[in-house]
């Protein structure tokens, strides 16, 4: 194991997630899939959009957002986009459970992102209720597992280098991007034994790494942070990836300077593991899908979320 020694750029193992810092409404299948939801919802077209404030770093929302006029966020409480829509999507959860008669019309709503533990234990209710998910057949399995013959690898290690560019509070994140995306084609035309991707990663680099040309070192999946494993390991790709890994932590330019595919399990070997996976899946449409319901009946002030007014294909 190697990596940059601080945990803090994604390949490291660290409990220091947006999520964590709110109270889970969720059981912890549920809410590592939740935490997959509120990635997929970051591209989401605003319903209403805040009014731009220049006293306030871009990227920050300093009005107050409101679902059905319950306000998310105090007036002098400054959050990002993310922050918010979480936020959101918990309130929406919270209004439904009330609705459905799970929770008292009194329950006062949350305060700073924690909501109380009888709206939390409401919540649970209604989605276990609304969110039914059948168990995968055994041709959906084995039809993952041939497709993915890498992802339950036992032992599978790759060495790695990376460019961090690091998501911090007033970025402008869609400069970051581009200059990211600018960087991830230039280190992909390269032909000169990965001495520009060294010297980019020592002068852009967000990560300790960047000192030592970006070398993370041989890595496995728990070495890494979740969101950056997924999208590093299970695969045989080689060099510069053709994407950019997103992480908590901000944009990574990844390197494969190498791979050991560790141990291939038998199917039987990996048949509840991939079930698991395929049940997380079905549950995050599911539960997407039924939050777009939420906020296609709901009056949305101030925070960007996708939404649908009629029931959506399960």
């Amino acid at each position: 194991m190697s990596g940059c020694g601080t945990g803090s750029c994604g390949c490291g193992s660290t409990d220091s997630s947006a999520a964590a810092a709110t109270a889970s409404t969720l059981t912890p299948t549920q809410s590592a899939a939740y935490e997959a939801l509120a990635a997929t919802m970051d591209q989401a077209p605003p319903l209403a959009a805040p009014s731009p404030d220049a006293g306030h770093p871009r990227g920050l929302v300093a009005d107050i957002a409101r679902i059905n006029g319950v306000a998310l966020n105090a007036a002098h409480e400054l959050l990002d986009e993310e922050a918010l829509r979480q936020r959101a999507c918990t309130e929406l959860l919270r209004q439904a459970a009330q609705q459905a008669g799970l929770l008292s019309a009194d329950d006062v709503p949350g305060s700073e992102g924690a909501i109380s533990t009888e709206a939390s234990d409401a919540i649970e209710q209604l989605l276990d209720r609304e969110l039914p998910v059948p168990d995968p057949s055994e041709e959906a399995c084995r039809r993952y597992h041939e497709a993915h013959p890498a992802a339950h690898a036992q032992g599978e290690r790759a060495q790695l280098r990376h460019v961090l560019f690091a998501v911090t509070p007033g970025v402008d994140v869609k400069q970051l991007r581009l200059r990211a995306e600018a960087m991830l084609i230039d280190l992909r035309c390269a032909d000169d034994g990965g001495a520009k991707f060294a010297e980019a990663a020592a002068q852009w680099s967000n990560c300790p790494s960047g000192q030592q040309g970006g070398d993370l070192g041989w890595l496995t999946r728990a070495d890494c942070a979740p969101e950056f494993a997924r999208e590093v390991f299970g695969s045989a790709e080689i060099g510069v990836l053709a994407r950019l890994v997103h992480s908590r932590f901000g944009l990574h330019v990844v390197e494969v300077v190498a791979r050991d595919p560790g141990q291939q399990p038998s199917f039987e070997e990996v048949r509840q593991a991939i079930a698991l996976t395929l049940r997380q899946q079905a549950w995050v449409n599911a539960l997407r899908q039924y939050l777009q319901l939420l906020a296609g009946a709901a009056v949305v002030d101030g925070v960007a979320l996708d939404a649908a007014d009629t029931p959506l294909v399960q």
